[in-house]
């Protein structure tokens, strides 16, 4: 939102979404940046993406390391060219990437598209990479409505200073987990992990109640003791009565 603390909301996206170089399920592929705030992410992510710190995971400063294959190394240059070829506006193309030493590594740099429409590949699809794609939405409804949409419903963010916004957010979006300031709302324990539509597999969640109702087996034992039991027999429905 247009409202929000845009350093921390930059922050949050970078971490959520070039953390683990994207390959993870609640990575944040897609930023839906509500009127003015899409110039002000762009301006802020641009100089960080540029400057990550990517190499092998034996590299203690590193912030992003390699894809896990070559394969999918090559798929998520794919997702690349897919979204150039969609029209989608590369503001930081990472394919270039060389690191000395490492030239045979399935090694990426941190992406960034802007200009994102709901039609493109890159929004539809989850690329599992470094990747981040800016969607533009003019007001609150839209970018709502626009979530609602999508067929996927695993994890969404709002970020905003007004408590009002955060609340009308959690309440009309149609997503299993969701974060207020918060970019990966993945919930603790006591709370069940999982989302909706097409992110959905079963009938329960794991974690929470419904983790420990999908771990054990309802066992139910109806007695009496003969000092309590009446003289005669019952010919209905017997109650505890």
């Amino acid at each position: 939102m247009p409202d929000a603390d845009m350093d921390q909301a930059t922050d949050a996206l970078m971490g959520a979404a070039y953390g683990s170089a994207g390959e993870r399920c609640m990575a944040i592929s897609v930023a839906v940046a509500v009127g003015r705030a899409g110039d002000a992410l762009i301006e802020r992510l641009v100089p960080r993406i540029q400057a990550l710190k990517i190499g092998p995971g034996t590299d203690p400063d590193a912030e992003m390391g390699p894809l896990v294959t070559s394969q999918h190394l090559a798929k998520v240059r794919g997702y690349v060219e897919d979204g150039v070829r969609e029209g989608a506006r590369l503001v930081v193309d990472g394919r270039g990437l060389k690191l000395q030493g490492y030239e045979g590594g399935y090694f990426l740099g941190g992406c960034l598209f802007d200009q994102v429409t709901p039609e493109m590949k890159i929004y539809r699809e989850e690329i599992f990479g470094p990747v981040l794609s800016v969607v533009r939405a003019p007001d609150f409804d839209t970018a709502t409505d626009l979530i609602n949409r999508h067929e996927y419903a695993n994890g969404t963010a709002v970020f905003t200073r007004d408590g009002d916004t955060a609340r009308e957010f959690a309440n009309r979006i149609q997503v299993g987990m969701v974060g207020v300031n918060v970019p990966i709302p993945v919930p603790m324990a006591y709370h069940s992990f999982g989302g909706w539509k097409r992110s959905s597999f079963g009938d329960m969640g794991v974690h929470g109640m419904e983790g420990v109702r999908f771990y054990t087996r309802l066992k139910t034992v109806t007695a009496r003791w003969p000092t309590g039991l009446r003289k005669g027999a019952d010919f209905m429905m017997p109650t505890n009565a």
